[in-house]
């Protein structure tokens, strides 16, 4: 028997990659870097296009 995959949606891998880098590169927890992440990237979806690029 194959297990099915588990779906991640691509934001989640979004968050997962970001909290992983904050995890290295800082002191933080695990929970605070997940809040972060979300924040983090909340603000970048918020931008207007010319500011991010």
């Amino acid at each position: 028997m194959t297990a099915e995959p588990a779906f991640v949606s691509r934001y989640d891998q979004r968050v997962a990659r970001v909290r992983d880098l904050l995890e290295q590169d800082t002191g933080l927890t695990e929970t605070a870097c997940q809040a972060l992440a979300v924040r983090l990237l909340r603000l970048i979806d918020e931008a207007p296009e010319k500011l991010r690029r």
